[in-house]
């Protein structure tokens, strides 16, 4: 029998960022022919977890939308998925600093114009969590391995260096031109806030990027995979 799928993302109050979720989930619709596709947030806006469990009566993989394995992920699908009694649920692992997302936030990268001379700030939303630290280390050191140079990692809204601070001090070295990319996955709040981050290149959001995608089947595919192998 086949599984739907329950696309987890974290929520934001901003509409666009939404949509763009939902525009991933109807890529998705077309790639997994047959397989129902819904989507959900962890927080902020609805519907929950619960709620969109609560028309998806049969097997289901939850599947989080996130690049970073912190709270959310650790802790609060986890606990939201547990509250629903359903035992017909497999939890998919997060996306991760994924090297196909890499792939997507290089692209992203040219497409705003970067030049292989110009010095790179990877832009995470931040953590306190060590656990989402180690996985925006590997992001950023993925990334210089793809554009064969180094990248500095920077936070949007906790931690540090702040993505700002980080492009002022390149400057300061010398760099005549820099590049931010964003390693996120919507629009909203935090990435119009590296517009004015003083960058003279600001990748966009991966949003519906073909790599993102080809996460979502993948690990689709892997946690049916594991449920069938169990």
């Amino acid at each position: 029998m086949s599984a739907d799928l329950l696309l987890v993302a974290h929520g934001t109050r901003d509409p666009a960022g939404a949509a763009a979720t939902e525009q991933v989930a109807e890529r998705v619709r077309a790639a997994l022919p047959g397989v129902g596709v819904a989507v959900c947030f962890a927080d902020v806006r609805g519907p929950t977890v619960a709620e969109a469990l609560a028309g998806q009566p049969g097997p289901c993989v939850a599947l989080p939308m996130f690049l970073a394995a912190g709270y959310h992920v650790r802790v609060d699908v986890p606990a939201q998925l547990a509250a629903t009694g359903r035992a017909d649920v497999v939890l998919a692992d997060a996306f991760g600093p994924d090297p196909a997302l890499v792939d997507g936030v290089a692209a992203r990268l040219r497409e705003a114009g970067w030049l292989d001379t110009d010095a790179v700030v990877l832009a995470v939303a931040g953590s306190s969590d060590p656990h989402a630290q180690a996985d925006a280390r590997t992001a950023a050191r993925r990334l210089g391995r793809r554009l064969g140079g180094p990248v500095t990692l920077a936070t949007i809204a906790a931690g540090g260096p702040r993505v700002p601070e980080a492009v002022a001090e390149l400057r300061a070295a010398g760099a005549e031109r820099i590049a931010v990319a964003s390693w996120l996955l919507a629009p909203g709040l935090f990435q119009r806030s590296l517009d004015t981050c003083g960058a003279d290149v600001v990748g966009a959001p991966l949003a519906d990027h073909p790599a993102v995608i080809e996460t979502v089947v993948a690990r689709y595919r892997a946690a049916r995979s594991a449920r069938r192998t169990a």
